[in-house]
């Protein structure tokens, strides 16, 4: 997506852990860009006006729609829902007739007439607030947002396209308060301050319909960073709406996470700016729930609770933005004709989700140990957690079957597995490069060498990339392939850690405060609106310290009152807690009040984990050292 998710499921909720166009007819009797214009200056009820002037047509009829599905979600957002008011405008200034012919459709006739096109856009981040995440509502990061103090541009929700002029030019102009800041990568080609002074239009330049949708926006009471990675500029603009986090705390964090991502990625270097949004949810009923991240080409929309302490907003921002940065290698540089020619109304998908998603996930994940960011017991249980959390969804589903029906059941309820084993795809395929060249070669030169292959402009034939990077690489991986991606094969991750001198074995395991090998240790029971511990409680140290009992109801967290309808919010700021944190949690043991005090300490359980084999070879011992650190 990709939309790489934040947290994890909790009774049935989802807690909130990329393109050219083919070349069209033009139906236009001249070559000027279409006019677009977003007045953030008029909204009124949370609705923005929008204006789209075409040119004219020399057609009887024409087709304009917002995308259904946009590019790095996999997953249905019906932007057209958030459309009010449409209405076609000929010449005369007269209202024309229109034909709705679907959600995210509208079909004008007697087109030769049209002189423009007016439409209201709707706030996605307050229907999804209302509706709650999972009610066909899109992705917090790729949602739009209208409020008084802040603006969210993701500019598919805002501005749709004619099926046939979608590699025509665009000019827009965004009218907003002259107070606010208005971060945006898009070519800025001028601005206008209005006669009152009170208002400044900005113009874009867009080349192509793609260009709209790949280049979000921020406006309003915003915090900029700018600072150079490199020679990558790396601008971060941060939406704090009580000022609890800036984006000064966050920029040291964010440099050393990206120079480090450079160092990791060598000789890639595909933009010469990088974008980070992030707009930090106050956490009120109206606010937005759906947490994580959707990369762009050259930039990334993050949405994060603004309540997050900075240290795990740091961590989570570490995780979230490293695996969107690295979708500079791929889809990038190497995608498929799915994703160069997407249609954003009638998708295909690609068979490699694994590649997209999994090996950007691996990327985000090793880089960290590969860099000195955390050291090689954090990284053996990160992937003993993806492991994990891979077993609960269909780990005998073929991946590619999976990817290229994403959006279809069953097929989509297991998306998720994109992020756990995708990325133990990628893992896999790296230790197997590593052992048929001596430690010398991995998935990170494989993806160079596509990227130089292809580019961002050359995409590849989807059912012919298994066999390019078989025959570029080692017969080795032909058998993987076949078998465990192609195939339905569970993967036995023992072969592969053996390799590097690696075991799964009981062992310590350290554990959060709401979840435990990936599933809660908590429950909620719909006729009585409560949230009780389940028996996993007991097999965590610390609530087991705490004298917790199995169906003990927690009735409040740290002065904060818990039920099913704000289980979410609540239970996120758990998830966040870290060892250290002083704590009050109230809970109501068969009618009777336990009140638990205390400073919150490490939590374990017995459990598998990834440790390093006491007789390890030495050539065992040189291919964990090429793999980690090569």
């Amino acid at each position: 997506m990709n939309t790489k998710t934040f947290a994890a499921l909790f009774a049935g909720i989802l807690l909130a852990s990329c393109s050219a166009t083919k070349n069209t007819k033009n139906d236009l009797a001249t070559s000027l860009p279409i006019a677009i214009s977003i007045n953030l200056a008029g909204i009124d009820n949370d609705k923005a006006p929008v204006t789209i002037n075409p040119g004219r047509f020399t057609v009887e009829t024409v087709t304009y729609r917002l995308p259904k599905v946009v590019q790095g979600t996999y997953s249905v957002s019906d932007f057209g829902k958030y459309i009010d008011d449409f209405k076609a405008i000929d010449y005369a200034g007269n209202v024309m007739q229109i034909n709705k012919v679907d959600t995210n459709t509208w079909s004008i006739s007697n087109a030769k007439k049209l002189d423009k096109i007016t439409y209201l856009v709707n706030d996605t981040y307050d229907i999804e607030a209302n509706g709650g995440i999972g009610k066909d509502t899109p992705f917090s990061p790729s949602g739009t947002n209208i409020e008084a103090n802040n603006y969210v541009l993701n500019l598919h929700g805002f501005i749709g396209y004619f099926d046939s002029l979608k590699n025509n030019q665009y000019k827009l102009d965004v009218t907003a308060s002259a107070d606010f800041i208005r971060t945006s990568a898009l070519q800025n080609v001028g601005s206008k301050t209005s006669e009152d002074g009170k208002n400044i239009t900005t113009s874009y330049f867009a080349s192509r319909y793609f260009d709209i949708t790949d280049n979000p926006m921020m406006y309003g009471n915003l915090d900029v960073e700018e600072f150079q990675v490199g020679d990558i500029k790396i601008v971060l603009s941060v939406y704090s709406p009580n000022k609890v986090h800036s984006a000064k705390s966050l920029k040291e964090t964010i440099f050393k996470m990206m120079q480090a991502q450079k160092a990791y990625l060598g000789d890639v270097n595909t933009t010469p700016r990088y974008d980070i949004y992030l707009y930090l949810s106050e956490g009120k009923e109206d606010s937005p729930k759906g947490f994580g991240a959707l990369e762009h080409h050259t930039s990334t929309v993050v949405v994060m609770p603004e309540s997050m302490p900075k240290e795990a907003l740091e961590e989570s921002m570490i995780d979230v933005v490293s695996h969107e940065f690295f979708h500079i290698v791929t889809p990038l540089s190497v995608h498929s004709e799915d994703v160069h020619y997407f249609d954003y109304n009638n998708p295909t998908f690609s068979k490699h989700l694994w590649m997209y998603e999994g090996v950007t996930e691996y990327f985000a994940t090793l880089f960290q140990v590969n860099q000195g960011l955390v050291d090689k017991t954090e990284f053996y249980n990160k992937v003993m957690s993806k492991i994990q959390q891979s077993k609960q969804l269909n780990d005998a589903m073929s991946f590619t079957i999976m990817s290229e029906n994403v959006l279809k059941a069953p097929y989509k309820d297991q998306y998720l597995n994109v992020y756990q084993k995708g990325a133990l795809i990628g893992m896999c395929v790296d230790i197997l490069m590593r052992e048929a060249s001596n430690g010398n070669r991995g998935i990170l030169s494989l993806m160079k060498e596509l990227s130089n292959k292809y580019g961002k402009n050359k995409p590849f034939e989807d059912d012919k990339l298994i066999d390019e990077i078989v025959a570029m690489t080692y017969p080795s991986l032909r058998t993987f392939f076949d078998t465990h991606v192609i195939g339905d094969i569970p993967i036995n991750y023992n072969e592969f850690f053996k390799k590097v001198g690696l075991e799964v074995g009981e062992g310590k395991v350290e554990v959060g405060y709401i979840l435990m090998d990936g599933v809660p240790i908590v429950s909620g029971d719909p006729q009585k609106g409560t949230i009780f511990f389940t028996d996993k409680a007991l097999k965590n140290s610390f609530w087991k310290e705490q004298g917790v009992q199995v169906n003990d109801v927690i009735k409040s967290v740290d002065g904060e009152t818990l039920t099913l309808q704000n289980a979410n919010q609540v239970l996120q700021q758990v998830f966040m807690w870290k060892p250290g944190k002083d704590i009050e949690v109230k809970l109501d043991r068969s009618g009777e009040e336990v009140v638990i005090k205390t400073t919150t300490t490490q939590g374990y359980t017995s459990g598998e984990a990834i440790r390093e084999k006491a007789d390890a070879t030495d050539a065992q011992k040189a291919l964990r050292k090429a793999w980690l650190k090569g």
